[in-house]
């Protein structure tokens, strides 16, 4: 699978608590976010879910092919058995998703494209309550979701006593439609920090806040 903005946009904004020992990458796919997140953070353990077996195989080749193998582990498994498994033996200081989305609605003939991109997968519910078993006292939740679930997506986070400390809207350009929300959640209620992200000024002339947030991971930008 292609390496998609919206991953990189999510590893790129998700911030780790101070002093963050443990990262959860739900979802993984080939690994970008977590290697991203292995980059730029000196958590001794960063750990990803992929239930699909040809992502989890590319990730986990990718993770020891990294600079941060040592650190990267892969477990090839769905969210909530792996929430039965660890809940008395992990916690995480970051949980971070780029949840599929799609609804069942429309289904493509590609099964793995399905299971990557439909919220049939992961459905928010599961998401939220697992991450309230699996996070850290101070632990945050990271996700990116369209601007159409946002209210959706908050109401069952409250469900779950998570509440948004941050949100970042994001627009491919200027004049366009806000299309996806970046949440940052946590376990106590308090202000959102909200602001606006835009992508480029038009075709492949990107603007400065963007180049500032994901340039650091790529090697041309």
């Amino acid at each position: 699978m292609k390496i998609g903005t919206d991953g990189v946009l999510l590893g790129a904004w998700a911030t780790a608590p101070n002093s963050t020992q443990s990262i959860l990458d739900v979802g993984t796919g080939t690994g970008v976010i977590a290697l991203m997140m292995a980059q730029r953070y000196s958590a001794e353990l960063i750990d990803a879910l992929e239930i699909d077996e040809n992502a989890y195989e590319q990730a986990v080749e990718n993770f020891e092919r990294s600079d941060w193998g040592d650190r990267l582990f892969c477990y090839h498994a769905e969210f909530g058995e792996f929430v039965e498994e660890m809940q008395d033996e992990e916690k995480y200081d970051l949980i971070i998703s780029n949840p599929p989305f799609y609804s069942s609605d429309y289904k493509t003939t590609s099964e793995e494209r399905d299971i990557a991109r439909f919220q049939d997968a992961l459905p928010f519910e599961l998401l939220l309550e697992g991450s309230t078993y699996l996070l850290s006292e101070n632990g945050k939740l990271a996700v990116i979701i369209p601007k159409n679930q946002e209210e959706r997506f908050l109401h069952i986070a409250k469900d779950f006593s998570l509440f948004p400390e941050k949100i970042t809207y994001v627009k491919g350009t200027p004049d366009s439609e806000i299309k996806r929300c970046l949440i940052s959640l946590i376990s106590k209620s308090t202000e959102t920090i909200t602001d606006e992200l835009v992508i480029e000024h038009k075709r492949h002339q990107y603007t400065e806040a963007y180049i500032k947030l994901v340039s650091p991971f790529y090697l041309k930008m």
